[in-house]
């Protein structure tokens, strides 16, 4: 009876023991902290988009201008075959899903029958004074699930209120709560500093507009020199710049201030604030539709999503409907070649046919950071991590199986969710460095410089970081379209 009582209990405590060990197996590693400042969910889903587009259109698609006078009589305004449809509909085939269109521009004409000013489409032939721009283009929008945006030039060339602070302002403020309660949900909406040299002095209530703007839409993004959601990128070429921060201390931003459009096009890495770039750029040498204006070539566009998008920016191309109330045939053809090369390209990652190593991974084989999670889709939430002792040279590799990697654009994408964080990588193939840069951010593009390489090994080293550096994903992809040694 004793024997069968010390058999018993060796196996349960056996049993027991082994309970013990394995629940101890099964906890799961911890995310490492957050690198503050962090995106909200709205910077979030706004920096995903990666391309949205803008609709310049009004008086001076008429009087063939950019920036009107402000004495436009609204009889121009007759865009008899206006499609918002069809303006959508290029959108989404260009892979658009947020639209912005010019409510007004600074010669004060507006698209919607505002009952604060007559200097609007209620004054114009356009279907005799009844039409809505606006409403026209929030209608076509959401029947494709596309969100909207909105811009309000702040500067007005014709309100005889320009000049007179406070009356300027509350007319400004009545505008602004016309256009953000009754179009339904407005994703962005658009400020800008811009302003002629002899225009009246007038101070813009902007703090008392953007907490307006929150109070009536909390989850919009408000976009100006200096955010306080989205920030300019400080020029209209469409280029950010090769070191790229969404971090930037706002105190240091103000609006129309030319003196910061380097330290917006760079950011800050010692930033408080989470403000990442937009960069804006429109198809066109001008930003409104004119006859004699072409589209950029393919090989122009290309050239600026790599240093958009491929630069830790979101990209805002604007694509100005004509006189009749549409996009233009040309227009539309260039877009489709675009979002064609862009898919061309990024479709197909090759990195996925090879291994993947790296230096080491947070919490061992069964931490849920291993270096597979960088060939996933979950390009926000899912990344490599390195141990927190292997701080100094972390790396990252793709190793090709049966036959050696073929590319010509290395892409790197940061786990953004937990803060921006590294500061300088390089990459290597079969020992040799091809690239290196500083930030990474939502996403980089290394377009390499001598073209198409063939290697056995890709390897990515992380040479400087804020903590540790942690990727959610990577790309290996063949660009047919770069041909650097090409004269």
């Amino acid at each position: 009876m004793f024997k069968l009582w010390c058999t018993l209990c060796t196996s349960t405590l056996f049993l027991l023991f082994n309970f013990a060990i394995s629940s101890l197996a099964i906890v799961p590693t911890t995310p490492p902290l957050p690198i503050l400042p962090l995106p909200a969910f709205s910077q979030l889903k706004w920096q995903q988009r990666e391309i949205i587009m803008f609709f310049h259109f009004g008086v001076n698609t008429f009087s063939d201008s950019e920036w009107g006078t402000g004495k436009e009589n609204p009889a121009i305004f007759n865009p008899v075959g206006l499609d918002a449809n069809q303006w959508v509909n290029t959108a989404v085939e260009a892979g658009v899903s947020l639209m912005i269109l010019t409510a007004k521009h600074h010669d004060g004409f507006c698209l919607w029958p505002s009952k604060y000013t007559d200097h609007s489409v209620r004054k114009s032939p356009w279907k005799n004074g009844k039409g809505d721009v606006v409403q026209e283009f929030v209608n076509a929008a959401k029947a494709r699930g596309v969100d909207v945006g909105i811009y309000l030039s702040p500067w007005d060339r014709h309100d005889k209120r320009y000049g007179n602070d406070l009356q300027y302002n509350e007319y400004y403020l009545a505008q602004l709560q016309e256009l953000l309660n009754n179009y339904g949900s407005v994703r962005e909406i658009w400020f800008d500093g811009a302003k002629g040299t002899n225009a009246p002095n007038i101070s813009y209530y902007f703090s008392d507009w953007f907490y307006m703007v929150k109070e009536l839409q909390s989850s919009i993004n408000i976009f100006s020199d200096a955010g306080p959601d989205v920030r300019w990128v400080g020029n209209e070429k469409g280029f950010a710049g090769s070191t790229c921060w969404s971090t930037v201390n706002r105190t240091s931003l103000s609006i129309g201030n030319a003196s910061i459009e380097n330290l917006l096009n760079t950011g800050d890495p010692r930033g408080t604030d989470w403000v990442p770039p937009e960069c804006d750029v429109s198809i066109r040498p001008g930003w409104f539709w004119h006859k004699s204006e072409s589209p950029k070539k393919l090989s122009q566009l290309l050239e600026i999503y790599y240093n958009s998008v491929g630069r830790n920016c979101l990209l805002l191309l604007n694509v100005p409907p004509n006189t009749t109330g549409l996009i233009s045939d040309t227009d539309v053809h260039r877009l489709k070649e675009f979002r064609s090369a862009i898919d061309t390209i990024f479709s197909t990652n090759l990195a996925e046919k090879g291994i993947v190593k790296a230096s080491s991974q947070r919490g061992g084989k069964v931490g849920g950071f291993g270096p597979e999670n960088v060939l996933d889709s979950d390009h926000i939430w899912t990344y490599w991590a390195p141990r927190d002792v292997d701080v100094k040279d972390p790396w990252i590799e793709i190793r090709g199986t049966s036959e050696r990697l073929r590319f010509n654009v290395v892409r790197i994408q940061e786990a953004i969710g937990l803060g921006q964080r590294i500061k300088r990588h390089e990459i290597y193939v079969d020992g040799k460095m091809v690239a290196n840069g500083t930030t990474v951010g939502y996403k980089r593009l290394h377009r390499l410089d001598e073209g198409i390489v063939h290697g056995q090994v890709v390897r990515i080293r992380i040479r400087e970081s804020k903590g540790l550096p942690l990727i959610s994903s990577i790309g290996l992809h063949l660009d047919p379209f770069w041909l650097p040694n090409v004269q």
